[in-house]
């Protein structure tokens, strides 16, 4: 069971050595600039979150609206 275990993280450290990581592997680069990737594609993402729950806002909203007034003529 142990040597499965250990052969396990053997191949996941030699796959993750081979992945493109979202930061500047030049040593020289220092602070936010070697990050610049990694920051960039965090905030595309933020950004789309934030305009997808927007959206489904706006639709929850229209939807509430549309079943409250077809509710009030029921009565």
């Amino acid at each position: 069971m142990f040597q499965k275990t250990f052969k396990f993280i053997g191949e996941v450290k030699t796959e993750l050595r081979k992945a493109s990581w979202p930061w500047d592997p030049d040593p020289k680069v220092r602070g936010f600039k070697k990050f610049k990737e990694l920051i960039d594609s965090t905030l595309v993402v933020l950004v789309a979150i934030i305009l997808l729950a927007a959206y489904v806002s706006l639709w929850d909203l229209i939807h509430t609206q549309a079943v409250t007034f077809i509710g009030g003529l029921a009565q």
